[in-house]
């Protein structure tokens, strides 16, 4: 006994069965272009955002180079002097291939360090010894774990193609960073006990 689509269907001379996996494979395209669509939109991020993405690994790159010289100068361990030497070189040669990303994408960097980096170097440079290493190395990794899932973001959802090659290739160095910085919070932290 046909159900009632089936039985309409036949009333009105349309073959059943026929009918109904033309409306199967209809509704399985729809889900198909659906689906890609939707994907497509999640996985690239509004170029306002890669825009932002770059302003703010421009202001973090030039705060770790700032903060480096301020480690070597203010070190109290070679482990943080040496690591603050390495965030210097590290973050300028960042710092220049974004800066030439912008200039050939009109993109608008900032030129100083935010409010809250600045505080915190300030913070920074009336610590001395093990008291600045400790709080070094602790804001590094702090901010580095930020970084790390910022440049992931971008590898992995970017809309633009110089941005997230520069987050990709930047990325590995920042995670070292981050596994250097760990391995010197916990040595700092047993040799103060």
């Amino acid at each position: 006994m046909p159900n009632g689509r089936e039985a309409i269907l036949k009333q009105n001379g349309t073959p059943a069965k026929s009918f109904l996996w033309k409306d199967a494979i209809l509704l399985i395209l729809c889900l198909v272009v659906f689906s890609a669509g939707k994907s497509a939109t999640q996985s690239t991020m509004d170029p306002s955002e890669d825009h932002d993405f770059a302003a703010e690994a421009a202001s973090g790159g030039m705060s770790e180079v700032r903060l480096g010289h301020l480690a070597l100068q203010k070190g109290n361990s070679n482990a943080v002097k040496s690591f603050g030497e390495k965030m210097i070189t590290d973050h300028t040669k960042a710092n220049d291939d974004l800066r030439q990303i912008a200039g050939e994408e009109s993109i608008q960097l900032p030129e100083d360090m935010p409010k809250k980096e600045q505080a915190l170097y300030d913070r920074l440079s009336k610590l001395q010894g093990m008291q600045f290493d400790r709080a070094y190395v602790q804001s590094v990794v702090k901010d580095h774990k930020k970084d790390v899932s910022a440049f992931e973001k971008e590898t992995s959802s970017g809309s633009d193609p110089q941005l997230k090659d520069f987050a990709n290739r930047t990325l590995p160095t920042l995670k070292d960073h981050l596994r250097e910085a760990k391995e010197i919070e916990h040595a700092v932290s047993v040799n103060n006990m």
